[in-house]
């Protein structure tokens, strides 16, 4: 796992190998993680990552919010309340020198403290665990969301967007499925 593009490109990223203790982590692959920054710098969205405020749920490696500090974010604000993957994260930001511009919540999204707006959110859940639709509720509750604020939600299935957001698309990778919504403040 790399850092696709921006000037972390081609930083190798600490990871969980098959059979440690985090192998349940399921990070975003390389390819899609491509893929998907390629629609979000493809103009279709305005620039949604140059001197944005990011917020990284479920952040596992922390693999999309340091993309997008490579590719010119402001601020990464992660929330995994996994240890291991807490270490994996402290590991790659350490790695990536950007201590400056980033925090990790160590809570469960449930409990997250009351934040600064952020304008692209990363929602990356376990599959199948039904918690997404949870986090962006307690995310724009706690004011997580900016006005207008762009949210790509990684899961096993195709997301409807919930009352309060628009759809804007939906791509599918595998068995992965990528869902863009605007929060409609």
């Amino acid at each position: 796992m790399r850092i696709i593009g921006g000037t972390h490109r081609g930083t190798a990223l600490a990871a969980v190998g098959k059979g440690d203790a985090g192998a349940h982590l399921r990070p975003t692959t390389d390819r899609v993680r491509e893929s998907l920054f390629n629609v979000l710098q493809g103009g279709r969205f305005g620039d949604p990552i140059s001197d944005a405020r990011v917020l990284d749920m479920f952040a596992g490696t922390g693999a999309l919010g340091l993309e997008a500090l490579s590719r010119g974010a402001s601020h990464v604000t992660f929330v995994d309340n996994g240890r291991i993957a807490q270490k994996l994260i402290r590991d790659n930001i350490a790695k990536l020198r950007r201590q400056t511009d980033t925090t990790l919540l160590t809570s469960d999204f449930s409990r997250m403290p009351a934040g600064q707006p952020c304008d692209l959110i990363f929602l990356d859940p376990p599959y199948g665990q039904n918690l997404g639709l949870g986090a962006l509720k307690t995310a724009m509750s706690q004011g997580w969301l900016a006005p207008d604020a762009l949210i790509v939600w990684e899961e096993s299935t195709a997301q409807i967007a919930p009352s309060g957001f628009d759809s804007l698309d939906q791509r599918r990778y595998g068995d992965t499925w990528v869902s863009f919504l605007r929060h409609d403040a």
